[in-house]
């Protein structure tokens, strides 16, 4: 994992439903299992005094844009890559107008972000053929300061694979400057 290699401890894991984990992949399971997650990583004693950065991509994204806010006393900062603004975003992305009219919005990334203070790094890609970079780009326009867009090449959420360096050094960075 690039990030490892880089120096930084990750803790990645599987919501309900997907890879090896049990249940289902419902919107309001995804979103427990994303708040469940940080409140994993940040009771555990060894990570202690340590700063904390929530990396969410794709789906993930999407979702570290509703769970950092809330999460944000155990957050130092955020960041994002190839995530989608809105679910009746992508909906209608996919299947046209009629995709806003079929999808209820539970939750929205870029209302929710809005509410995010600290640290922000969104990364996407202009190549990004599954979440199209002007959703990303939309989910940075509704944050706040102190924010940062790091625009890249290549596939959905393949940045820590050729922008390890780069991404590394912006989270450092960010990491630095944290109050």
């Amino acid at each position: 994992m690039p990030l490892v290699e880089k120096g930084f401890q990750v803790f990645a894991f599987d919501y309900s439903g997907f890879g090896m984990s049990e249940g289902e992949a419902t919107r309001e399971q995804v979103l427990l299992d994303g708040r469940a997650a940080v409140d994993y990583v940040r009771s555990r004693p060894d990570v202690n005094g340590t700063r904390l950065v929530l990396y969410g991509q794709s789906l993930g994204g999407h979702l570290a844009a509703v769970v950092g806010p809330e999460k944000s006393t155990s957050l130092d900062a955020l960041v994002i890559e190839g995530a989608f603004s809105s679910h009746d975003d992508i909906a209608a992305e996919k299947m046209g107008f009629i995709g806003r009219l079929l999808v209820r919005e539970q939750y929205s990334g870029k209302v929710a972000i809005g509410q995010w203070t600290k640290r922000l790094l969104v990364i996407h890609s202009t190549e990004d053929e599954v979440i199209p970079f002007r959703l990303g780009r939309e989910l940075f326009d509704h944050a706040h300061e102190p924010k940062t867009f790091f625009e890249i090449r290549h596939p959905h959420i393949c940045g820590p694979e050729f922008y390890a360096d780069e991404i590394a050094q912006r989270i450092r960075a960010m990491v630095n400057q944290a109050n």
